[in-house]
């Protein structure tokens, strides 16, 4: 717990919130597929990984009755079962069909994108190059679409060893939450070693992790730290914070108001910091009110919310919960 300086200057004296932050159109979608599910079925409800990389909104569903497993053998006969938002092979959809399990798909539907045109382009004879994170769920999603020919690069000196079957059909893809800038780097990388490579027709990037990354463009340089909300397995967070730091400003991530730390507040110059504020895609906006607060003990006495981008996007729910307001299925 901080607690307020005891020196003549405060810590804090404004924070600057960016815009947009927090929740995404998916993320919205994904929870409220498990909050519906939970009322039309009762609990348990069991969701295959965690539904979102947020600490806060994972223990919150689990309090509702929401249980997250990895294998599905963990998942008894009968059960309805909730795909992540990240997405999940066809090996994993398969088994869960064969099972006969009650099935509701939150993957985001930008990454269902992705899963189309890989089944698309792969009928067509194409092999695949896809920029991401190794171990992560959505990529692993991914790949999974296809048995063999989708070949992962996490970095450009992984474009000069990569070894395709063959390079006149090759498409590329990317994950999701990438660092736009990143992203950019290692797809100029594959185009100068396969000049045919196949882009997607739109960027894979999705719309809210571009938003959060050129909101934190424009916030961290008028910020002496920034905070990034956000739990440390969500790659859109980690993102931001890496992001703030290559632009100079010193960034750390939390979960919530309690993983601040004292040291990092310190005035300079005889005046109080500027902090920056903004919250991965995965962030629910009752933490970021949490930060707030606890930086107002800090001293800030000011919020200023920056200039941005407002997002209207709303994905429709899946049949079957999507078709009755929460008060019918009560």
């Amino acid at each position: 717990m901080i607690e307020p300086s005891l020196s003549p200057v405060a810590p804090v004296g404004e924070v600057l919130l960016a815009e947009p932050r927090g929740f995404c159109a998916g993320v919205d979608r994904a929870i409220e597929i498990v909050e519906r599910a939970l009322k039309k079925y009762g609990a348990p409800i069991h969701v295959r990984h965690e539904i979102v990389h947020n600490t806060y909104v994972v223990n919150d569903l689990k309090a509702k009755g929401a249980i997250f497993i990895e294998d599905l053998a963990e998942v008894p006969a009968g059960a309805t079962l909730v795909f992540s938002a990240h997405g999940v092979s066809q090996a994993v959809r398969l088994e869960a069909e064969a099972r006969g399990f009650r099935i509701f798909d939150a993957t985001c539907p930008l990454v269902t994108k992705v899963h189309v045109e890989v089944a698309k382009l792969h009928k067509e004879g194409f092999e695949f190059l896809m920029i991401g994170h190794k171990g992560h769920p959505e990529v692993e999603g991914t790949m999974g679409q296809l048995s063999e020919g989708i070949h992962l690069v996490e970095d450009v000196a992984d474009v000069a060893r990569v070894q395709p079957a063959q390079t006149a059909k090759l498409a590329v893809v990317t994950q999701t939450t990438l660092s736009v800038d990143d992203a950019a780097e290692i797809l100029a990388a594959v185009k100068a070693r396969f000049p045919q490579v196949r882009e997607p027709k739109q960027q894979d990037i999705c719309y809210a992790t571009q938003n959060r990354q050129d909101a934190v463009k424009l916030l961290a340089p008028k910020a002496d730290l920034v905070i990034v909300v956000g739990s440390p397995t969500s790659s859109n967070s980690n993102r931001l914070r890496e992001l703030a730091e290559r632009l100079g400003t010193p960034a750390y991530m939390v979960d919530g108001p309690d993983d601040l730390q004292p040291a990092w507040f310190q005035p300079r110059a005889g005046r109080p910091l500027s902090v920056g504020l903004t919250a991965g895609a995965s962030a629910p906006d009752v933490l970021v009110r949490a930060v707030i607060e606890r930086l107002r003990a800090l001293g800030a006495v000011s919020v200023r919310k920056m200039d941005g981008v407002e997002e209207h996007i709303r994905f429709p729910l899946p049949l079957g919960l999507g078709d009755k307001s929460m008060a019918e299925l009560g």
